[in-house]
């Protein structure tokens, strides 16, 4: 549950795309020619994320307890991708740290709008057991989010689906369906592994077939959704018997008794992750924060407040079973589901989404 309303379609969009002419929001302190007050640049560290509750379980988890250690106090911006970039390229960042998703993390290394990581001042993130694939030159992983298969548990006479193959059989479990609208990236790998596809053998992705088996279901796709409480939203009111979704925005709905579930096997792992914007004010103090927010006790509290998964496999110590069983990086999450594979989507994007906007509108 990432970077969404702007950041997937940044992503699909391509670095090519992306405006960098928008006009780049204001912030309240008094400025210098270079973009920041001495004074702020000295104590005030300046984070960009995407506000919401994910931003306030940052604020209790991350930055309030950063605060108390360092001293350095922690203002938040939600500037848009595009500004960030106009800034960047403007030469006056006005943040020192920006919380994305990797994919984004990606582009704005190919832009050369990023810095390059000193691995050597993130202490917590050597021999942490962090996947290689979040190790990257100019952005590192902070937590997992995923793409599950949720349902409505009275829509097939107590039979459950358990896998993409069963989302994918109207025979076994009848009844409208919903997808992923252009929020993000098209759901192809589930189409895959509906066909037998195994998990470690999705990549490359054979478009082909993905699209033929995507057009089993057609008819019965009522809906694309396009914000992370839609599918929930048609789930609970009965207007469908089975979506995708983001794994964590049902459990309010759970909690309240609605008669829904989701399943792990065959989830779509994604990655939110910290970078430092190239000719930021403050790199001492952002490196400060990423090493802090890479520790073990901060990652599993943060996974209390927000359930995106640790990427820290230590984190797990420090929580309970019941609350990792509803997050995507538990060992048993991650051994039945997949990672998208950035690089191949960031090749194929474009050629892709063009067709799946033409599938999408039959």
């Amino acid at each position: 549950m990432g970077d969404v309303a702007i950041g997937r379609r940044a992503f699909l969009t391509g670095a090519g795309g992306i405006a960098v002419g928008a006009a780049a929001a204001s912030l309240t302190a008094c400025e210098t020619r270079a973009g920041r007050s001495v004074t702020e640049t000295g104590k005030v560290l300046i984070v960009r994320n995407f506000g919401g509750s994910y931003g306030e379980a940052n604020r209790k988890a991350v930055y309030d307890p950063f605060t108390r250690e360092t001293g350095i106090r922690i203002k938040v911006v939600n500037f848009e991708h595009e500004q960030m970039l106009a800034q960047v390229k403007e030469g006056r960042p006005r943040f020192d740290v920006m919380d994305i998703d990797m994919s984004n993390l990606v582009l704005f290394e190919h832009q050369g709008a990023s810095e390059p990581l000193d691995y050597g001042r993130l202490k917590n993130s050597r021999n942490a057991g962090i996947a290689q694939s979040l190790l990257t030159p100019n952005g590192v992983g902070k937590s997992y989010w995923a793409s599950v298969l949720a349902y409505r548990t009275d829509a097939f006479g107590g039979r459950r689906p358990e896998s993409w193959a069963d989302f994918w059989s109207l025979r076994r479990f009848p009844g409208s369906r919903a997808l992923q609208g252009e929020v993000d990236c098209p759901e192809l790998e589930f189409a895959l592994l509906a066909d037998g596809v195994p998990l470690d053998r999705l990549y490359p992705l054979d478009v082909d077939r993905a699209f033929k088996v995507m057009d089993e279901i057609r008819g019965s796709v009522r809906t694309f959704w396009e914000y992370g409480a839609e599918p929930g939203e048609l789930l609970s009111r009965g207007s469908l018997a089975a979506s995708s979704t983001w794994a964590g925005r049902l459990q309010s709905l759970l909690g309240r008794g609605t008669p829904l579930a989701y399943e792990w096997n065959g989830a779509r792992r994604q990655s939110n992750g910290f970078g430092i914007p190239k000719g930021a004010a403050n790199p001492d103090a952002a490196y400060r924060l990423i090493d802090f927010a890479l520790r073990p006790e901060v990652q599993a509290h943060m996974a209390r407040l927000y359930p995106d998964g640790p990427v820290v496999p230590a984190a797990y110590g420090h929580l309970t079973e019941s609350t990792a069983v509803h997050l995507p990086s538990t060992p048993g999450h991650l051994l039945s589901g997949f990672d998208l594979d950035i690089d191949w989507w960031l090749e194929n994007r474009d050629s892709v989404t063009r067709r799946w906007q033409e599938w999408a509108r039959t």
